[in-house]
Formats: structure tokens, sequence, C-alpha cells
């Protein structure tokens, strides 16, 4: 199921707009692993994982290719996790998970029901099936969020900040559930937060002035600990997004050229 996603070429212009908002994006998403896009917001990134998903309106200009290790596009072969929960609050937790199921055929066999039990139970909540989400704490309402996202069974999954709104202890738990329970899935997950992306990152690119510059990451496997290493590599990332702010480049440029950005 796992495969490699590559992006040729592409480029979004929105309706209206003088210029495109990015262009020439080259980028691959090795197989299995996780890669994380940092920049400021405004930049493009959850503009970038709407392409994935085949979330952007007709009415505005795409261009490029999105597609595996075999060429064949990646669409409908997509979950997405975005930084709400999006849970339905007149659900249970569990019918919440089975959402998917719930919309294509309107009703949820044994067979899914004991998966998002299970899904639940990996998860630390199985204990909140039978819960409405308003009786769950915010990271209890992720970790409902996550299943759901692992529910729908797919190669790709796209993150939209799915930890920026948890206390830094839930956030630290549930990125490492999260790395545990997404093992051998392709993943791309976007971020303000230059730690999160260091820590989860096998690789990393930070998305300024429409282009994508590799960021050089710790070799240790992900979770990577927090410790002074990591904060070591996290200063000079911040570093180098400074720098990018302080000398804005004039146009589109190709993503796969240029040296690192030293951290």
């Amino acid at each position: 199921m796992t495969f490699e996603v590559a992006l040729r070429e592409v480029g979004l212009h929105y309706q209206g707009a003088d210029q495109p908002l990015f262009e020439n994006i080259n980028l691959t998403l090795p197989a299995g692993s996780w890669s994380c896009l940092l920049g400021r917001s405004g930049c493009g990134k959850t503009s970038l994982l709407r392409m994935l998903a085949g979330l952007i309106e007709p009415e505005h200009r795409c261009q490029g290719e999105m597609v595996d290790g075999n060429g064949q596009p990646v669409m409908g072969r997509v979950a997405y996790m975005a930084q709400q929960d999006l849970l339905f609050p007149w659900l249970s937790v569990l019918d919440n998970v089975c959402l998917k199921a719930r919309v294509n055929g309107g009703r949820v066999s044994p067979q899914e029901r004991r998966k998002a039990s299970e899904l639940l139970d990996q998860l630390g909540i199985g204990h909140c099936a039978k819960q409405r989400p308003e009786q769950l704490s915010g990271g209890m309402r992720q970790r409902v969020a996550l299943a759901r996202t692992l529910m729908q069974d797919t190669p790709l999954v796209l993150m939209d900040e799915p930890f920026s709104a948890l206390d830094a202890v839930t956030r630290h738990r549930l990125q490492a559930l999260a790395v545990d329970a997404l093992a051998g899935r392709t993943v791309l997950l976007i971020t303000h937060d230059p730690q999160e992306a260091l820590r989860l990152g096998d690789q990393v690119w930070l998305f300024e002035n429409r282009r994508l510059i590799p960021v050089e990451t710790p070799s240790s496997p992900i979770p990577r600990p927090v410790d002074s290493t990591l904060g070591d590599y996290q200063q000079q990332l911040l570093d180098a997004m400074q720098q990018a702010d302080l000398h804005p480049h004039p146009g589109s440029e190709p993503s796969d050229g240029g040296d690192y950005a030293r951290v």
C-alpha cells in the first residue's frame, strides 16, 4: 500500500490574483516516511496540501502533476487531517470514526465497527467509544480525528497542523502516537513550529518566497527526543527562517535547486 509521491512542476494561481501563489514546485515524498513543510502563514502550505487532496475549487488554475512512483495520480488515495478535529457533535466517538462508511453507504458494518474500536484502543481511548465529542478533552478529540484518518486506510496522509492547538505535553504524546499509528504510510505534515518539524520529519522543507528550501535534520529516528541537540537544530532553523524574511525572493524559482538551510 505504501508508495512514493512526486510533485512535478506544481503551481497554483487563484482566480483574480495578480500572480501565482506558487509555481514550479518539485518535491518527492519518500514511501513510508514523514515529510514536513514549514513556513509562515500565507506562504501556500495549506493550499499545496489541498491540491494534493483534490480540494481546490475548479475556478482556480492548478498546474503540474501529483503522482505515485508508477506515474498514477494520487487523488482518491489520500486522507486529510486538519488542525480542527471536525467531529460531528451529534455522533458518538465510534460513529465519528466510522464517518466515511456512514457517508458512503449510510450503514456501518460490524466489521467496520470492530476495526474502529481497535483503532480507538490502539490510541488509548477505547473507553470513550460511546461518548460524544463535547465530553472529551482537546487531546482526546484529536485522537478521535487521528482514528478517523486511519479508518480511511489510505497510503498517503496529509496533516495540516493537527497538534498546534494542544498543550506541549499532550502535543508530544500525540506526535509519538501518530508516528506509531501511521507506520508504513507516506505522511506530509505542515506546521509553523520548527521543533515539531525537526522532531517528526525524515525530511523537512522550508517554504519561503514561493520556493522550497531543503533543511538538514538530525540523523536519529523519529519522533526525535527534545534535547539539547534538537534545540541547536531548532535555533539554526529559526535563524534560516529569519534570513528568508530579511531577503525576500523577487520571483518564483524551481524548488529542487539551491543550498540546504544549514541546521
